[in-house]
């Protein structure tokens, strides 16, 4: 079972209810809460999060139901790895931070920057879904289109457009709507779901031009220095997601703070803490709720844990209870009865 971000199904309780829905009957019968929608903390099948957006889709006879959950969705609901983008200095290094990082988001989901054959002055943006067996998705594949053209709204300008747009399926409704949408041309039944782009407009700058820039980082840095939330707490919040890319470093957090290493390691210090103890808590606190929860194989909760290996998660586990990870799952399902 893969599982993706519940901030993916910010805004759908409100946008089904909106369109004469019951969002509440779409997801029950998935195993899905409306009150998880669009919450930072919870991750959700999303195999189940694909099929509440086709239902919701068919039930409301709206066809464009993905495109338009994309108005009501940013950056934000990409947490952590939208902050790691808006600190890049360049849209290409937002691109490349979004492409190794995307397992934050969901391990199924990928994203690839590359060329678009022989012309040097554009390339090609991909967006990808790696479920086996494979499930029909038109309007995730629309919705994620529709949020990553908000996002090179935000760092190119409100007027920006691709070169033109490719989706891999045939049109849900009028292809003039696509073109209003998107701004581009649209093509349909592509081999893959992606934007062709200007390769010159992944040089341009972000950190001086985008005025919410600071304002995150700000936002970030404020948490750690509430009265309410402890830098360890921050931490722990800010990596959970963060897990699966493999590559959570302090740096890498540091950065997201707004923070030198140091300092950061410093505040972690005074409260009797470090950064790898942060980490190993957070991914020990995922695996007990994973392992009780779900019945999400060895394999990936290693991946959502950001481990190299199951047996890297396997002599966690022994460190953490005493147990293999399939023991103490068993151990805890026995004292849930």
């Amino acid at each position: 079972m893969e599982l993706i971000a519940a901030t993916a199904m910010h805004g759908f309780a409100e946008l089904t209810a909106e369109l004469g829905g019951d969002a509440e009957a779409v997801l029950t019968p998935l195993g899905l809460r409306v009150e998880d929608c669009g919450r930072t903390d919870v991750f959700v099948p999303l195999r189940h999060a694909i099929h509440a957006a086709e239902r919701t889709a068919a039930l409301t006879r709206t066809p464009d139901f993905g495109r338009r959950l994309a108005l009501r969705q940013g950056i934000e609901v990409l947490g952590p790895l939208g902050v790691a983008a808006r600190t890049a200095q360049t849209v290409g290094e937002a691109l490349g931070i979004l492409e190794n990082f995307m397992g934050a988001y969901s391990p199924a989901i990928a994203v690839h920057l590359g060329d678009d054959g022989p012309r040097e002055d554009v390339v090609f943006w991909q967006w990808r879904l790696g479920l086996d067996p494979p499930v029909r998705h038109h309007q995730t594949a629309e919705l994620s289109l529709g949020i990553m053209l908000r996002l090179l709204r935000l760092f190119l300008g409100a007027d920006y457009a691709p070169l033109s747009v490719h989706l891999a399926h045939a049109p849900l409704s009028a292809q003039s709507d696509y073109t209003r949408y998107f701004g581009a041309s649209v093509h349909f039944n592509h081999t893959v779901n992606g934007f062709t782009l200007n390769a010159i407009d992944l040089t341009r700058p972000l950190a001086e031009e985008s005025d919410s820039h600071q304002a995150a980082i700000d936002a970030l840095v404020g948490v750690i220095d509430s009265c309410g939330s402890s830098a360890a707490q921050s931490v722990a919040r800010l990596t959970g997601p963060l897990l699966p890319g493999g590559t959570v470093t302090v740096e890498t957090v540091a950065k997201q703070f707004g923070l030198h290493p140091k300092s950061l390691q410093r505040r972690l210090a005074a409260e009797g803490t470090s950064f790898s103890a942060v980490i190993d808590g957070v991914r020990r606190d995922i695996a007990i709720r994973i392992l009780r929860d779900t019945d999400v194989s060895l394999v990936q909760l290693s991946r959502q844990l950001g481990f190299a290996e199951p047996a890297v998660l396997t002599r966690a586990c022994q460190r953490w209870f005493g147990s293999t990870p399939s023991a103490y799952r068993t151990r805890l399902r026995c004292a849930a009865e």
